[in-house]
């Protein structure tokens, strides 16, 4: 089935680029043209990319967020005379 009807790109052809490591329908896009004429298969792309079935994302899922920065207290200025 045609993914993307201005390029010709079909869902199969999207599941090969993401299979080969393409995580974001730019990256699709990147790969064969899909979803930079019209835009209407972008969602169609995203659907078909999932979430987590990336290799590359589960390893920005895995990294640990930031410690929180701890909250500055009351902040008294000196004194103008």
């Amino acid at each position: 089935m045609y993914v993307c009807s201005c390029f010709g790109v079909t869902e199969a052809q999207v599941k090969k680029h993401a299979d080969a490591g393409a995580c974001t329908p730019r990256q699709i896009a990147s790969a064969c043209k899909a979803g930079t004429d019209c835009g209407g298969c972008v969602r169609r792309i995203q659907a078909l990319l999932g979430r987590g079935e990336c290799a590359r994302r589960e390893l920005l899922d895995q990294r640990q967020e930031p410690a929180a920065v701890a909250a500055i207290g009351d902040v008294r200025l000196p004194e103008v005379a």
